[in-house]
């Protein structure tokens, strides 16, 4: 797990808490925000997969030229 993972998952569930927030005192603007925070964070995590999926794949091909 690398960082933009951590950050953003942290960035979606501040997200979730924000909109729910926004819910129980009737604010769209803080629901708004909320969902904002939520794509933001979903936005960070898959770049964060992205990265150790292309980190894996040198490593692989990094082992590979070694058994040659």
């Amino acid at each position: 797990m690398n960082k933009n993972q951590v950050k953003g998952a942290v960035k979606d569930a501040a997200g979730k808490v924000q909109e729910e927030a926004g819910k129980l005192v009737g604010s769209k603007e803080q629901q708004a925000k909320g969902l904002q925070k939520q794509v933001e964070g979903k936005a960070e995590k898959k770049l964060g997969d992205v990265k150790e999926v292309v980190k894996d794949a040198k490593e692989a091909i990094k082992d590979a030229g070694k058994k040659l």
